[in-house]
């Protein structure tokens, strides 16, 4: 016989099978058992303190939650479908340890409050962990900066030379967007930070509930003003899966660049094994499955976005079924972006530079033209005069096979009598990039001034 419903009291038959299959959510949301148990812990306090139910009543029921939540640390914690959501799975696991008493835990609240704070709870926990595995990553990259910086790589525009940087340039400025996608993290906590417990189904409580109280003891920083709105509100959920889709789009770009950097043809960098996976038929490959994995989780990533944001976009007031679809990509998304997060800094710091390979490639090319151009401007041609004159340049170089260094003297003074033998020191790769050295630029005095930046912001999560 089918055990009756903890609501059941409404109904004269049993719910459809599928339909308790289907209304479930307890197959995912288990995943908040742990923070249920918190948030009902602090709950029967505030009751018990308040007078609303014994003192007695609430420290049995304590204890009682203190022994499911062993039990769920230890792994014994069955949940069943039929029990619906980890909410009433939990309380049905109360009861069994302490009997009918442990139905008051219920009063003065609604389990649509009361899986608002579990969601508050779980993100603000994990935002936390996300946060600091970007700063790990934030970190690996300074490091992996500071000991190249010597190593000059071509930089591109449209994929296409444009002009020579510093590796630790490239590579700082993935740093600065980590560094803002940590922000942006940290600035969506300040919404994940407030606690929705005490708002009832919809409309609050006639019980002289302590939503401060509960909130202290769960650390919030403060609580929803309005009860329909606290529990309605999924804009914390989106703002996290908003910026974790940000932080996936930068880590998909910098995949996007070290599976072009690894390959044959570019050369720049070797993968560590430990990051790679090899072909069932050609014996020879390497292939950078973690890069081209974790850009292709970006996309996922978006989809939970766009997913949560389809389902509110016509919700009335206040909360409906509906609503239970916001759990399942917030999971993946974090589980997807700690996963990510921890491989792409173990990739990075693993990762081999190649610097025979890029030095070579710094000095068969032309973005040292620019430079050229700009040496005829300081002789006094104007720009426009001087970039037609190296176009001219670098069009004869190609005709002729050869790069601006192999153009003699005699060619270039062809090209125009401003030239002199100083030009040569001008167009050298390293003079490219150590004449940039203003605010931003790639010269090695102003990478260096930007690491002691990036360790100041970091020196700041140290302390």
């Amino acid at each position: 016989m089918a055990e009756t419903k903890l609501w059941g009291g409404r109904f004269t038959k049993p719910t459809n099978e599928i339909v308790e299959e289907f209304t479930a959510s307890i197959q995912f949301d288990q995943k908040l058992a742990a923070q249920d148990i918190k948030g009902s812990l602090a709950h029967v306090k505030m009751l018990g303190r308040q007078g609303i139910i014994p003192e007695a009543d609430a420290a049995k029921i304590a204890d009682g939650l203190l022994a499911v939540q062993a039990k769920l640390m230890q792994g014994e914690l069955q949940f069943s479908v039929q029990h619906e959501d980890v909410h009433m799975n939990v309380e049905k696991h109360l009861l069994d340890e302490i009997g009918p008493v442990g139905g008051k835990l219920h009063t003065g609240r609604s389990r649509n409050d009361q899986v608002a704070l579990d969601m508050h709870l779980y993100l603000k926990e994990e935002v936390a962990e996300i946060a600091g595995l970007l700063v790990r990553l934030v970190e690996v990259l300074a490091e992996k900066a500071e000991s190249h910086l010597d190593v000059i790589i071509p930089g591109y525009t449209h994929l296409q030379r444009a002009q020579p940087v510093l590796l630790a340039h490239h590579l700082l400025a993935y740093a600065g967007m980590f560094r803002r996608d940590v922000e942006r993290l940290l600035d969506a906590q300040k919404r994940i930070d407030m606690m929705p417990l005490g708002s009832g189904a919809l409309a609050g409580t006639t019980f002289p509930v302590d939503r401060e109280f509960v909130a202290e003891e769960l650390g919030f920083a403060r609580v929803y003003e309005n009860s329909m709105d606290a529990v309605s509100d999924r804009d914390f959920i989106l703002e996290f899966l908003s910026a974790a889709s940000i932080l996936m789009m930068h880590l998909s770009r910098f995949c996007e660049e070290l599976v072009l950097w690894s390959s044959t043809e570019f050369g720049f960098v070797e993968l560590d094994d430990a990051y790679c996976t090899g072909s069932s038929i050609m014996p020879q490959k390497k292939n950078p499955d973690v890069a081209e994995l974790i850009r292709g989780k970006t996309g996922r990533v978006y989809g939970n976005l766009f997913g949560l944001l389809t389902v509110l976009k016509g919700l009335p007031l206040a909360y409906n079924k509906d609503l239970q679809e916001d759990k399942e990509g917030m999971f993946d998304t974090v589980e997807t972006l700690k996963t990510s997060l921890l491989l792409f800094a173990g990739m990075i710091e693993t990762m081999h530079v190649r610097r025979e390979n890029v030095e070579k490639a710094v000095r068969e090319d032309f973005s040292n033209a620019t430079d050229l151009a700009d040496y005829l401007v300081r002789k006094g041609l104007p720009f426009r005069q001087a970039h037609e004159v190296i176009g001219k340049l670098v069009l004869f170089c190609i005709t002729e096979g050869k790069f601006l260094a192999d153009v003699t003297m005699e060619e270039y003074k062809d090209a125009s009598e401003l030239f002199e033998a100083d030009l040569y020191e001008a167009i050298d790769v390293r003079t490219v990039v150590n004449v940039r050295n203003s605010l931003g630029g790639t010269g090695t005095e102003s990478v260096k001034r930007q690491l002691v930046q990036v360790k100041e912001w970091l020196a700041g999560f140290a302390e």
